[in-house]
């Protein structure tokens, strides 16, 4: 089945073969239940723009004609994945190991997904759909770099979306970067100056 003529949105992951083994653990009826509600989304509104605008980094998961999956982490400043349309993502490809396994699967299997994990709020977005690399498109590859990043753009990926969902935040452990650190200590530490210094001042 297209993901044009797919019932509902959620049948991009949704087959057959994953409706059986829902049934069979009997998880269908709710899922059954989502989908006669809405199921997922399948348009970039403003809170996933938002949710994007705030992620350095993602992993972007491809497949070769014959199947093989491959996931490839990719990082950037934040924000480097961007909203085109409501239909469409991109993002700057970077130089990297030379491997080019992702922008080989894509020359003859389109189908892609992106897993967005938001580790201090404990989040997750997964977004299914289409990808294209595209190479000579100037304006495409200006409006997508950052002139503070340090990095050679090659190429764009651009995504076209057929679903999205965020999960729940079960066994999502938080972990934080050194900035997100620093930002949550600075205050202790100017306290810590701070009493120093009237420590020092009463001594003296």
């Amino acid at each position: 089945m297209k993901n044009d003529e797919l019932k509902y949105t959620s049948d991009v992951a949704f087959t057959p073969a994953v409706k059986a083994m829902q049934e069979k653990h009997h998880s269908r009826s709710s899922y059954a239940r989502m989908e006669q509600m809405g199921g997922w989304q399948s348009e970039a509104n403003p809170h996933l723009e938002h949710f994007l605008s705030t992620m350095d980094s993602f992993y972007f998961g491809t497949a070769n004609a014959e199947g093989q999956p491959y996931i490839q982490h990719r990082g950037g400043p934040k924000g480097f994945l961007k909203v085109l349309d409501e239909k469409r993502l991109a993002f700057a490809d970077f130089g990297g190991n030379r491997q080019y396994i992702s922008v080989g699967n894509l020359s003859e299997n389109n189908k892609a997904s992106l897993f967005l994990m938001d580790y201090p709020n404990r989040r997750r977005i997964k977004i299914w759909g289409m990808a294209q690399v595209v190479f000579d498109d100037k304006a495409l590859l200006e409006s997508l770099s950052d002139p503070s990043y340090k990095a050679k753009v090659e190429r764009a990926i651009v995504f076209t979306i057929s679903a999205w969902d965020m999960n729940c935040p079960q066994h999502i452990k938080q972990r934080f970067t050194m900035e997100e650190v620093e930002a949550m200590t600075k205050p202790l530490q100017d306290r810590i100056i701070e009493l120093e210094s009237k420590l020092k001042n009463n001594t003296n």
